[in-house]
């Protein structure tokens, strides 16, 4: 078997744990694994930033990502300058990088290595979009899962925020 072969085995099985390749075929699982490629960033590297242009897609095969706000963004200049916060971190079979995958917008976060064992696959957002619109079914599958995964993600954060703004300690009488 070739290393190609073998590096194209690997990645199929690092897609199968992400939930937005769920009820994708082993054939169309190879398909997007051949758009992919791997990058260890070192311990505490910024993978892209906040506000950043973004036209990829990643999954976090080992260790773990920190996905960061920045709360100066939203505070007045007269502030004293804060430093980011970790809203998430995300581990094995986790994404992130879909939303500028979706809409070419600008990153909403940014996205830190935590560990020194982080690999991650990058899937870039021109080669996938083209391999979604040569296979309906593949692009359909897909989207969907990748809107269920959003929804979640957004599901999560309103309920952060609703306990960050409703949450009050109690007062001892």
């Amino acid at each position: 078997m070739s290393k190609r072969t073998n590096k194209i085995t690997e990645y199929v099985n690092m897609l199968r744990q992400a939930d937005i390749f769920y009820d994708l075929t082993d054939e169309q699982l190879e398909m997007v694994s051949t758009l992919c490629t791997e990058i260890t960033p070192p311990a505490n590297e910024i993978v892209f930033e906040e506000n950043s242009r973004g036209d990829e897609l990643y999954i976090v095969a080992n260790g773990a990502i920190d996905i960061l706000v920045n709360p100066s963004l939203v505070q007045s200049s007269s502030q004293r300058q804060v430093e980011p916060l970790t809203i998430a971190t995300f581990r094995r079979g986790q994404t992130f990088g879909e939303i500028s995958l979706v809409d070419q917008g600008l990153r909403s976060a940014a996205a830190r290595c935590v560990s020194r064992k982080t690999r991650l696959l990058v899937i870039p957002r021109d080669g996938l979009i083209k391999l979604c619109d040569q296979h309906p079914d593949l692009g359909y599958r897909l989207m969907r899962n990748i809107a269920a995964d959003l929804a979640f993600k957004i599901r999560g954060t309103d309920m952060a925020i609703r306990e960050k703004l409703l949450w009050r300690p109690r007062v001892e009488q």
